[in-house]
């Protein structure tokens, strides 16, 4: 069973851009760790929403060692300054129940 978080950040509009660019160079060392599935950035229509950052990962274990790896501190050591955000982030955790596709 999958397991699934989302990262809800409530990202101020002024900062929007820089957060999104921050996802967009990032040296991608999630990829590489085991039991990582895939990772989206969505972005809401409402400038004041929230971006939800999913990563999918093949059980809880994996999510946890990934939080506990040298390579997620170094890629979480340079966060936007707080003003950036409109509250704090919300994590959400999730297996998958159910899931279907058109592939």
């Amino acid at each position: 069973m999958t397991y699934v978080v989302a990262n809800r950040i409530p990202v101020t509009p002024e900062f929007a851009e820089r957060f999104e660019e921050s996802f967009r160079k990032r040296e991608g060392k999630v990829e590489n760790h085991p039991g990582f599935v895939r990772m989206e950035v969505l972005r809401s229509e409402d400038p004041e929403g929230v971006y939800v950052v999913l990563t999918h990962w093949r059980v809880k274990d994996d999510f946890v060692a990934w939080m506990r790896s040298d390579d997620f501190r170094k890629g979480h050591a340079h966060p936007l300054p707080p003003e950036a955000c409109r509250g704090k982030s919300e994590i959400e955790t999730h297996e998958v129940l159910i899931s279907t596709s058109a592939e």
